[in-house]
């Protein structure tokens, strides 16, 4: 007797697996999900995020695609936990997430979705301002100051440099400071180096001495960026004779 050919599986289908991801975080955190995950909230997992964020740069720069891979994979994860404790709360979910950041991608960039000239990086950037100004004016969101929007939780290091780039930026600071320049990138190294390790032999925290400096700075530069406006808004017009 001639046996019939087997009959070809079904393929299964499958979920993209942001979908599948998105199920299990919502499993996680139901009644019957992970005690862990439903005692979670958005102030217990701040600093997984940062940490995440830590290891993706150790797996960068190992140049370890398996690990980066994995990290990316970490970092997905706060997300995705973060949107589900919102949407927990009707806050908002991963697809608003996901769609402001289409909307603000394809907004500011109208050189590549619309009819904008820009071609150089500098111009780029400075269409970039342009357009995130005009977003956030008038809204709770503006920047009054050329110093707004540097994250406080930076570490001190990346907070000054931060500091520094927008005062330089808005002429609050020289483009240099004065030092010779044959100063090269290994001795500053060494400097900052040698600063840390003299702060330690008297028992201080060189990240706390210098985020205490930048503050003193920033209040500095505040109170420079006040009086310059002034100045502009109280300087007389002078009339021209025809």
């Amino acid at each position: 007797m001639k046996r019939r050919p087997a009959k070809a599986k079904a393929k299964t289908k499958t979920k993209p697996a942001i979908e599948e991801l998105l199920g299990v975080m919502a499993r996680l955190r139901s009644p019957t999900g992970c005690p862990w995950d439903r005692e979670q909230t958005h102030r217990t997992l701040r600093y997984h995020a940062v940490e995440e964020v830590y290891e993706l740069l150790d797996a960068i720069d190992a140049g370890d695609d398996q690990e980066m891979a994995e990290e990316l994979g970490d970092l997905l994860l706060q997300v995705v936990f973060h949107c589900q404790l919102a949407s927990e709360r009707k806050a908002f979910n991963f697809e608003t997430v996901a769609r402001r950041i289409v909307d603000k991608l394809i907004g500011r960039h109208p050189h590549v979705f619309g009819q904008s000239q820009a071609r150089t990086v500098d111009a780029v950037w400075a269409q970039w301002e342009r357009i995130k100004h005009a977003e956030k004016h008038g809204t709770k969101y503006a920047r009054a100051s050329a110093l707004d929007g540097i994250p406080r939780q930076l570490p001190a290091l990346l907070r000054a440099e931060k500091l520094v780039k927008k005062a330089r930026k808005a002429g609050l600071l020289p483009a240099t400071n004065g030092r010779p320049p044959a100063l090269r990138a290994l001795d500053i190294g060494r400097e900052l180096f040698d600063l840390a390790a003299q702060a330690q032999s008297k028992g201080w925290s060189a990240e706390d001495l210098l985020r205490t400096e930048a503050r003193k700075r920033e209040r500095d530069l505040r109170r420079k960026e006040l009086a310059s406006r002034g100045a502009r808004t109280a300087r007389p017009r002078v009339s021209r004779r025809s």
